[in-house]
């Protein structure tokens, strides 16, 4: 029962490439449903879980940005919906929360193994867990930005570097933070693919191909 963990470049293809895998595989794919179950196990709405996630629009991402060159992103995130936190003694610390729910449900949909898991660390909370393919997908800057200005329907490439820029920059500084390491580090992955040479068919038949090369090995 395949776990597979997918680390990416903004731009690179990770959530269409987990999201191909999954359905060769028939297996479960966690990315942004990630946010919606980790809100439902604190009872927070979906913005507070946002707010402390690894998506660039997060409050930690803009502080990072905000700290490290002129935006115009707000530092505050707009109000949430008010809620009742289920520790709601003044120490409960949300991100922490997020954080901790996030890592145990990486590692239960890893217990369960059949999933793809896109971002969030999953290589880092899933380092030991035993059978785990790691992958990390790049692709070339300018291919990058084509992607980013078609996907989100944006008409100045300056602007499509930009967020590319500032989504790169807040992911490696999340991964730091809470980590302590390098994502863009090769020796954290079992594999480095570059999906703007490969293309996203040739890139999954490479997983695949590893995946039905490491069963042989057993």
């Amino acid at each position: 029962m395949p776990v597979i963990t997918i680390g990416r470049q903004f731009g690179a293809g990770g959530a269409t490439v987990g999201h191909m895998l999954s359905e060769r595989l028939k297996a479960d794919f966690l990315d942004s449903n990630i946010i919606d179950e980790v809100g439902r196990r604190l009872q927070l709405p979906r913005e507070e879980v946002e707010a402390e996630d690894e998506h660039p629009g997060s409050l930690l991402a803009r502080l990072l940005v905000a700290l490290g060159s002129a935006s115009s992103e707000p530092l505050i995130p707009p109000e949430a919906t008010a809620w009742t936190p289920p520790n709601a003694a003044p120490t409960f610390d949300t991100r922490k929360a997020v954080l901790q729910i996030t890592q145990h449900v990486i590692e239960e949909a890893a217990r369960a193994g059949n999933v793809v898991i896109v971002g969030r660390g999953g290589a880092y909370i899933l380092a030991k867990f035993p059978g785990a393919l790691h992958l990390f997908l790049r692709a070339a800057e300018a291919i990058r930005v084509k992607t980013i200005m078609a996907r989100y329907n944006i008409s100045s490439e300056d602007e499509a570097r930009r967020r590319l820029k500032q989504a790169d920059e807040n992911w490696t500084s999340y991964i730091k933070q809470v980590y302590g390491h390098d994502r863009n580090h090769p020796a954290h992955y079992d594999m480095v693919l570059d999906t703007g040479r490969l293309g996203y068919d040739a890139t999954v038949d490479a997983v695949l191909a590893a995946l039905k090369g490491r069963k042989s090995l057993t």
